[in-house]
């Protein structure tokens, strides 16, 4: 039977052969007080240092599987089984709640076409993991452990790792925010905090406000939570305004959800002057506004425009939601609300509540990449590549489809609308077939619309890659069209 014994690598052999051993022992087929080969025995027989069987009988025996004659070997020790009853079926589609039933069919991972290796895939905003500072990354792991060690191991505070706060607080005040009678929650990625955040608003009306489109993660937040969402259409420059003045003349709102930078998925930046009009309109209204820093860091080209809060000055209206995510690292997961510091008090009850706190070693490594001055010069480095993709993904979008409208200032992706007639589903199977994908508009939109629409996501695509699949979405629409 130890003949079988075939160690992985990437594993210690040492372990394996454990591991392999105690099966044997646990499903019966080494009995109780059954005598195991000599270590040099079964060393010969496996090829394998007499070290590696050694080491992997130690730690049989640690965990009481096996046990010691002083000069005799190594034995069997006697292993009692669980009892067990009859085995038990449960039809757990049956036991699942409405939630379940409801976050399943709001899961587009699920759903949709599968991508297939070597296929070209516009569907994807994350970073391009090979432009990742990892010897830097390393670095700061090594020096915050070697400052904190074994503390950062441990639990740690619902609130968040407080040198990182700290560090976040003043980044927002030199993006123009005024931190007078403002607290911050971390949280894990921009998810967690956007669902914390509306578990605590009161729902007197059971309604939410935002453009339309918008990040298809908090359509399905909201609706996970119970919120009837009312879009609001966009122009160049941002939200529909007029059209937002008689959405809130109608009814009214728990509050509104607006990503005034780099907007999700259109790339618009809203103007300065419309973000003045949007904050005086909801102040007007008394309706709270989470403001979606997403992706802020990623300008190309024009002049920096801060956030919602800072125009917002001492006004406690705007709850800020913000992460490096599209930046730096999404597998940290750390991400932080900004906002009233009598509404972070409710939220650190809401946060340790659920998850106890975020991962202090995420938090420790990203504020000592952070401290050592790293993120500047990867975020100009990565600005530099990421211009490039867009311009090029731009200028393809332009010489191949057939669009009718091209949005995007800057970030990771582009849209596209065509004529309304057109749908995009089909489109989309039709370029499957032939090995490219993208993401259709109708996942954007509150209200059953944007099947005549697409996201294009360029980061992690090559220069040939994104010609190639462009050129393929572009002659395939002109196919559908007739042209």
């Amino acid at each position: 039977m130890f003949q079988q014994f075939k160690p992985q690598a990437g594993r210690s052999t040492a372990v394996q052969l454990k591991e392999y051993i105690q099966q044997f022992i646990i499903n019966g087929v080494l009995q109780a007080e059954q005598k195991l080969p000599s270590t040099r025995e079964l060393s010969l027989l496996l090829n394998l240092s007499r070290n590696t069987v050694i080491l992997a009988y130690q730690g049989l025996e640690e965990d009481g599987f096996v046990y010691v004659r002083r000069g005799n070997g190594s034995y069997v020790s006697a292993f009692s089984k669980p009892a067990t009853i009859s085995p038990r079926s449960i039809d757990w589609k049956r036991r699942v709640n409405n939630h379940a039933r409801m976050a399943d069919s709001l899961d587009i991972m699920k759903r949709g076409i599968r991508a297939e290796e070597g296929m070209i895939r516009f569907t994807s905003i994350a970073p391009d993991e090979k432009l990742f500072d990892v010897d830097h990354v390393k670095r700061a792991f090594l020096d915050r452990m070697a400052i904190e060690g074994s503390t950062l191991l441990n639990y740690g505070y619902a609130k968040g790792y407080k040198p990182l706060i700290d560090y976040l607080f003043h980044y927002m005040e030199k993006k123009g925010v005024n931190l007078k009678g403002k607290d911050m929650l971390i949280t894990n990625g921009f998810t967690e905090g956007l669902d914390i955040v509306l578990s605590a608003l009161k729902r007197d009306n059971g309604a939410v406000l935002c453009e339309n489109p918008t990040h298809h993660t908090a359509i399905k937040q909201f609706r996970l939570q119970g919120y009837d969402v009312t879009g609001i259409p966009m122009e160049r420059d941002g939200i529909h305004l007029q059209e937002l003045e008689r959405a809130v003349q109608a009814q009214s709102y728990d509050c509104a959800y607006v990503v005034p930078s780099y907007h999700n998925p259109t790339g618009i930046v809203m103007s300065p002057a419309k973000r003045l009009k949007l904050l005086q309109v909801m102040a007007n209204y008394d309706i709270p506004i989470i403001e979606d820093g997403f992706n802020e860091e990623l300008r190309y080209s024009g002049a920096h425009v801060s956030p919602l809060m800072a125009a917002a000055g001492r006004g406690n209206n705007v709850i800020y939601l913000g992460s490096f995510s599209k930046v730096l690292f999404p597998g940290l997961r750390v991400g932080w609300v900004l906002a009233d510091q009598e509404l972070i008090y409710y939220l650190e009850s809401i946060k340790r509540a659920r998850s106890i706190h975020t991962s202090t070693l995420d938090q420790s490594l990203l504020y000592q990449y952070l401290q050592n001055g790293n993120m500047e010069k990867y975020v100009k480095r990565a600005r530099a590549v990421y211009r490039r993709k867009y311009e090029w993904t731009k200028q393809c979008c332009e010489t191949y489809i057939p669009y009718a409208k091209l949005s995007g200032d800057g970030g990771l992706h582009l849209f596209i609308e065509f004529d309304a007639a057109f749908d995009t589903r089909v489109l989309l199977e039709a370029c499957a077939r032939q090995g490219v994908l993208f993401t259709p508009g109708d996942q954007f939109y509150t209200n059953g619309l944007g099947q005549h629409a697409m996201r294009i996501g360029f980061s992690r695509l090559t220069a040939e890659e994104i010609s190639q699949g462009i050129r393929i979405i572009g002659d395939t629409a002109k196919h559908i069209m007739g042209l």
